[in-house]
């Protein structure tokens, strides 16, 4: 039976390819025509603020991931004849799962399980990006004295903010060293001075070990900022990519042809062609180079990061194009608030944990989720259980895999009879199949996690002693007990049978439905 079931796992993934009609929006503008076309895509003519306004007109609008993207096209200060970079705000494309679906080449009806078998076909694809020569963002360069990011309209999100935070749905790009290899993340930066960019810099991501190789050598560290591009550049920006591997590449699967790339005007960094705006500049590891900064609305839903003083790119040179759009998003996520962050980390964050689980061997998986409104912080593995130990198996591949850097603190794994994408559900299994003295609850302590975590001590949220913050990872295993002696129990099963009605008994029922007087679309 688990032979069978592993293969139909297999089956079922190799066959997404079928599902898959990839798309080239070709860039920003062309990603938001698709919108328009798709009726998901509201214009907003009127003036509005970018200090607090406008963020809070995405607040409303984002929702519980239902309302449409949003295009700001009056901005307070950066209108016709100002001397600007840009004059337009773009965000909330990928705030509900219909708009990852398109950019995933899915339908837009397919249900979340689709977008994460998706995800992990695209996590081991490859499409080499090609390098050109002439590209859209080189329309306009600006460099020296010149350098004004100020220009840009970017938001004040909330009020509660340290400035106004640029850096929020872009793709930060550095290289390491030793292997030529570029990464792309998501990392928090705001408005400095007119050409300093401070950012919140951490050792344990991706950009911190390549920062670290860079100032053993005595050297700066190259960072290109890019702004707006395909909805594939910001999703696997923020997805935790395995290390060695480009985003660039898998950014080429998902839309079924290479990245077209050009070298940056004052390094080696490469960057989309025709994304609309790259902020060029170096990174110094000198303390005296540092700015203050923070805090910021957070994706925990809290304020995070508590203003210091922190790491900043100096500015050599911004290009953007003709009547550029800056690309920005809301952070923070509450129950029944959610945003861009939490939509796309939710496909993510489980597409990676199902390959992590798969590459480690853990057997049996039959759905993987993490519920939008934390992030990937908490994790729900739907395991078809054989032998004891495997929940306790899965977690500790989880929690000793680098893609937990932040995320996947609370593990959850269920028998397959449970739809982990109904809480109720899972609040039930949490209810009868958990028995804390049975060791179905298993703490993780002084784990490497989260320095936004408010449930963390402050003391313990050091970045520039620990490099990361520190937590007591917790797996809760909610599948039946294979230590329950069969003899002992319930006609050979070690658990009682569930009160589902016989099969016999429904049919008749919905066969009769709409004659007890009930609509047939409630059966």
């Amino acid at each position: 039976m688990q032979n069978e079931r592993s293969v139909k796992m297999s089956n079922e993934l190799g066959s997404m390819h079928n599902k898959i009609v990839p798309r080239q929006f070709e860039d920003l503008r062309g990603w938001i025509d698709a919108l328009r076309d798709e009726g998901e895509l509201q214009e907003i003519d009127v003036e509005v603020d970018w200090d607090c306004e406008l963020g809070t007109v995405a607040r409303k609008t984002f929702g519980q991931g239902n309302g449409p993207a949003l295009l700001f096209n009056n901005i307070t200060g950066y209108g016709e004849g100002d001397d600007v970079y840009s004059r337009r705000v773009f965000t909330g494309g990928l705030s509900n799962y219909k708009r990852v679906a398109m950019m995933l080449g899915l339908p837009k009806d397919a249900p979340v399980r689709d977008l994460v078998l998706a995800t992990r076909h695209f996590l081991q694809q490859r499409v080499e990006p090609v390098e050109v020569k002439e590209g859209k963002v080189k329309e306009n360069i600006v460099t020296g004295d010149d350098i004004d990011i100020y220009k840009v309209p970017v938001p004040r999100w909330h009020r509660e903010d340290g400035g106004r935070y640029i850096n929020t749905y872009q793709a930060t790009i550095t290289m390491d060293p030793d292997t030529g290899q570029h990464n792309l993340g998501i990392y928090r930066g705001m408005l400095g001075q007119k050409d300093t960019l401070p950012v919140l810099l951490w050792r344990a991501q991706n950009w911190g070990v390549h920062f670290q190789k860079w100032a053993d050598r005595g050297m700066k560290m190259p960072v290109a900022h890019v702004y707006g591009w395909e909805p594939s550049l910001p999703y696997c920006a923020s997805a935790p990519i395995p290390t060695g591997v480009s985003e660039y590449e898998v950014m080429g699967a998902i839309r079924g042809a290479p990245v077209e790339l050009i070298k940056c005007e004052t390094s080696d960094l490469m960057v989309p062609a025709n994304c609309e705006m790259v902020i060029e500049g170096f990174i110094d590891s000198d303390p005296e180079t540092f700015e203050m900064e923070g805090p910021f609305g957070e994706y925990t839903g809290y304020f995070g990061g508590d203003q210091g003083p922190k790491h900043v790119t100096k500015v050599t040179a911004v290009t953007y194009r003709n009547d550029s759009i800056h690309r920005g998003t809301l952070e923070g996520t509450l129950p029944k608030m959610l945003n861009e962050n939490s939509i796309t980390s939710s496909v993510q964050r489980a597409g990676v944990a199902w390959n992590v689980l798969e590459r480690a061997g853990v057997p049996g998986v039959t759905d993987v989720h993490c519920p939008a409104a934390n992030n990937g912080t908490t994790l729900m593995i739907q395991l078809n259980q054989t032998y004891r130990g495997q929940a306790k198996q899965a977690a500790a591949a989880i929690w000793g895999s680098n893609a937990a850097h932040l995320r996947y603190k609370n593990v959850w794994v269920l028998d397959d009879d449970i739809d982990i994408h109904d809480y109720a559900s899972v609040d039930w299994a949490f209810a009868y199949r958990v028995n804390a003295a049975e060791d179905d609850i298993v703490f993780f302590p002084g784990s490497f996690g989260s320095l936004l975590d408010p449930s963390t001590r402050l003391r313990d949220r050091d970045p520039m002693k620990f490099g990361t913050g520190k937590w007591c990872r917790v797996l809760i295993d909610a599948t039946i007990n294979l230590d329950f002696d069969l003899e002992e129990q319930y006609e050979g099963e070690r658990y009682p049978k569930t009160v589902h009605p016989h099969k016999e008994d429904m049919d008749k029922v919905n066969s009769r439905w709409e004659e007890y007087g009930f609509p047939s679309e409630t059966k």
